[in-house]
């Protein structure tokens, strides 16, 4: 493993004594980290030629000589902590690698090497840890998106990746990041919420959920529509799980993070174009078309977001029922107005009216999530989409959530179930 060194060396590090105690600790962290490597290359060893027990002995006699220099005294718990930090330097993703580990945190947030946040149960908090400058944030970012096979740099300035546990990176890199590099992690759960889950967290009440259970199973075709970090994948990742086991399902995304629970399931990403080579690039679209050759039973998107639109409503409406996607929209008619927007933008053409049968034939149902300002995700709507009257979209709102002062609830709005043929078509087959 490739490893750059802090910028400044041992000496430099420690001339100043007029640091607050945070920031001696992190100089002493740096200056342990690099007498390290210099220990480890003087013994001309490599990291990961080292158990764990043996690289722990390295850094305590490197951490030894900075105190000794600097005529410094720790105790043992925060001569431990210190070896641990430095231990992620080498092996893992330095300061953030305690949040990645820690499964209360969902959201990792770098601001430049100054500022980590992080977001628990919808929280966000900020933390003592930093980077010791940009060129060490640089670095571990490089870490993170180089074995993805990704790159940034001055000509491609931000990136998608993931790392090997499925947890979504963004980064963005000066000059479009006028503070310095940009961080953020939306980790993947080590197990993906079931709909147990979604109830347990009162993101739904059961009969809502049941319902869901039954559009799924009668192959309703479902978009998922909300804002950033509202929970579509949560629900669409849960929602999966009333899939049957000998149906072949296909997702695509732009970065992997669905997790179906069914194991016949084929996993897409696009790839974005490289500096090097521009037509290299592969777009949700490019893998729509091909994904009608695969013979999948459902196909899941990760996000609407392009003309790959054509297909997936092209798709939903001759054959592959049952498929479900996600889109950023506030509302169900907020969610149909920006697929006739995508639409619009592409190559297709048609009159007003025509656009919205063709879209009104291919989703069936139109599912709202939304993040509360406590910081909790909910189910806000459930809406069946039954056709148009004029140039208009005809809703049925099944199901609310209602914002009431202090009694927030969920209220069903109608009984009327637009689908029950289908619904009860489903159930007998089931039961048969």
């Amino acid at each position: 493993m490739k490893i750059a060194k802090p910028i400044s060396s041992v000496t430099d590090a420690f001339a100043d004594r007029r640091l607050s105690d945070g920031e001696y600790i992190q100089k002493l962290k740096f200056g342990a980290y690099e007498g390290t490597l210099e220990g480890l290359e003087a013994k001309k060893l490599t990291v990961d030629r080292l158990s764990e027990g043996m690289l722990r002995d390295e850094i305590a006699r490197a951490l030894e000589v900075v105190l000794a220099v600097e005529g410094a005294t720790l105790g043992v718990t925060q001569r431990s902590m210190l070896i641990e930090e430095v231990e992620h330097e080498l092996t893992g993703y330095g300061p953030i690698q305690p949040y990645l580990d820690d499964p209360s945190v969902d959201d990792i947030l770098v601001n430049g090497h100054g500022n980590i946040y992080i977001e628990r149960d919808g929280v966000l908090e900020e933390r003592d840890s930093r980077f010791q400058n940009d060129a060490h944030l640089m670095n571990i970012i490089q870490r993170i998106v180089g074995p993805a096979g990704r790159r940034v740099d001055e000509a491609s300035p931000y990136v998608d990746a993931r790392l090997p546990d499925g947890s979504r990176v963004n980064a963005i890199i000066p000059p479009v990041s006028l503070d310095g590099p940009v961080l953020s992690i939306r980790k993947a759960r080590e197990q993906p919420f079931r709909a147990k889950d979604l109830l347990r967290l009162e993101a739904l009440n059961p009969e809502m959920l049941e319902h869901l259970e039954r559009a799924v199973q009668a192959r309703l075709n479902i978009l998922i529509c909300g804002g950033t970090g509202s929970g579509k994948t949560t629900l669409l990742n849960a929602m999966s799980s009333f899939i049957g086991p000998k149906e072949r399902l296909v997702t695509i995304e732009d970065t992997a993070e669905i997790r179906l629970q069914q194991r016949h399931v084929v996993r897409l990403e696009t790839r974005p174009p490289s500096p090097d080579n521009p037509n290299s690039e592969i777009t949700a679209r490019d893998l729509m078309r091909n994904v009608l050759r695969m013979r999948p039973d459902r196909i899941i998107l990760g996000e609407v977001r392009g003309d790959e639109v054509i297909d997936m409503l092209q798709a939903m409406g001759t054959g592959h029922h049952g498929s479900m996607a996600t889109i950023h929209a506030n509302n169900a008619r907020e969610a149909l107005d920006r697929l006739e927007v995508l639409v619009s933008l592409s190559d297709m053409r048609a009159e007003v009216r025509t656009l919205r049968r063709y879209i009104s034939n291919s989703i069936q149902m139109i599912v709202q999530t939304s993040r509360m300002p406590e910081g909790q995700r909910r189910i806000v709507s459930i809406v069946e989409v039954t056709g148009i009257e004029g140039d208009s979209y005809t809703l049925n709102e099944l199901f609310r959530f209602v914002q009431d002062g202090e009694r927030p609830r969920f209220e069903t709005m109608s009984r009327h179930f637009h689908f029950s043929a289908r619904l009860k078509a489903a159930e007998r087959g089931a039961r048969g």
